[in-house]
């Protein structure tokens, strides 16, 4: 059944890199319209899916992750009408010029043919996958995870209604139905139809995906992110930065969980922090320093300071120098997004050079590493090596190029 799934796939990779950038859009908006239209629908299968999450013991802030709504629905469709109104890549040639035989040689900009995607209880990578892969010629086959089954097949069956009504390969998108371990480790085998994979979720999935896949991983992180309160922040921005970056959605992988702040500052700006971070329902685990500006502030263990939480949970380390800062997030990051709160320029900048991540910020919630913010319309994935694609991966991340070359006769000697 697999393989089937990987023919079906290929096949359809050949007609969609054929297919005119207008067809392209013009289905991609399609699409979108019957998201909205056929929300009822998707969000009774969603349903299924919170129930059975709850009924598990499910965090909550996973359930969230897991939750749709018709604004969430909405802001799938928005996507995709967002990729259907951005450039198409593919086609493009780049650096054209002669060589010394006369040859005539240059890049043009390919499908990569077809992309797999193994994730995790976020039914919106479902549409985002299908708008990013479609927009660049590649077929898509997708194994989400058993928490998002019912939500994952709706939205699929959805798209794939689309593609049949404007005549476009129904295959471009498929589905895996089952979930179990051992399917996902055979799609992680498939190199004869899967042309690259990427794993999104939690760590364990990707350790796994990159231990296992003979097929070429494009590795995404898991987010132990930082804000970094500098001796120079303004006070009222501190407390709103991280409140945000912390709060605004608990179980993302932009989402702070660690907070670093400097020793000048933790009489003057601390309290507010802790205080604001309680009242939301965080649970605040600190070293000495920190457990002396509240009694509410539980010890933090080694740990905490490399633990991904994905939960009302945040870590909070004093440190001495701006050195000491960048030190403690280079040692403990997982190469994601990092901020810093400063009114200093040349801490600024400084932050921008030394820290190792895919997206640094300077006063700003580490909240916006988004696809959809950064303007791609949606995301593949948040990148965090170095090869290939980093930080969010949109449109280019999924394409790759050839070598094209005119001659008129010439031969090697």
């Amino acid at each position: 059944m697999l393989e089937q799934l990987g023919r079906q796939a290929k096949e359809a990779s050949v007609v969609l890199a054929q297919v005119s950038m207008n067809d392209k859009n013009e289905l991609l908006r399609e699409a979108a319209d019957q998201l909205v239209t056929n929300q009822n629908y998707i969000l009774s299968e969603n349903v299924k899916d919170v129930k059975a999450a709850m009924e598990r013991g499910m965090s909550e802030a996973l359930v969230d992750r897991l939750t749709l709504t018709v604004d969430r629905i909405e802001g799938m469709a928005e996507g995709l009408r967002q990729v259907a109104a951005l450039e198409d890549p593919i086609g493009a040639v780049t650096e054209m010029k002669p060589n010394k035989s006369g040859l005539l040689i240059g890049k043009k900009v390919v499908p990569l043919g077809v992309v797999g995607i193994i994730y995790e209880s976020r039914p919106n990578v479902t549409a985002d996958a299908f708008a990013l892969c479609f927009k660049t010629g590649n077929a898509c086959l997708l194994r989400g995870g058993s928490d998002a089954i019912h939500s994952n097949l709706a939205i699929a069956k959805v798209l794939q209604e689309s593609l049949d009504k404007k005549k476009m390969p129904v295959f471009s998108i498929q589905l895996l139905e089952d979930t179990s371990r051992e399917t996902a480790t055979k799609m992680m085998q498939m190199t004869e139809y899967i042309d690259v994979l990427i794993p999104r979720g939690g760590a364990g999935l990707i350790r796994s995906v990159v231990k296992n896949s003979t097929v070429p991983v494009i590795e995404t992180g898991t987010g132990n992110c930082h804000t970094y309160i500098d001796q120079y922040a303004d006070p009222k921005m501190a407390v709103d930065i991280v409140v945000n970056a912390k709060t605004q959605r608990l179980g993302t992988c932009n989402t702070c969980e660690s907070l670093v702040i400097h020793k000048d500052v933790v009489q003057t700006h601390l309290p507010a922090i802790v205080e604001a971070l309680l009242q939301k329902g965080v649970q605040v685990r600190g070293d000495e320093r920190v457990m002396a500006v509240s009694d509410r502030v539980m010890k933090a263990a080694e740990e905490d300071w490399g633990t991904e939480y994905l939960d009302a949970v945040i870590s909070i380390k004093v440190v001495d120098s701006f050195d000491e800062a960048v030190e403690h997030i280079n040692r403990y990051n997982t190469k994601h997004s990092e901020a810093i709160v400063t009114d200093s320029y040349s801490h600024a900048q400084e932050f921008l050079e030394k820290i190792d991540a895919a997206a640094v910020y300077v006063n700003a919630s580490t909240r916006f590493t988004d696809g959809f913010e950064f303007g791609f319309g949606a995301e593949i994935g948040i990148s965090t090596q170095k090869i290939h694609a980093r930080g969010p991966m949109g449109l280019d991340a999924l394409t790759t190029t050839k070598f094209i070359i005119y001659g008129n006769g010439q031969i090697r000697h």
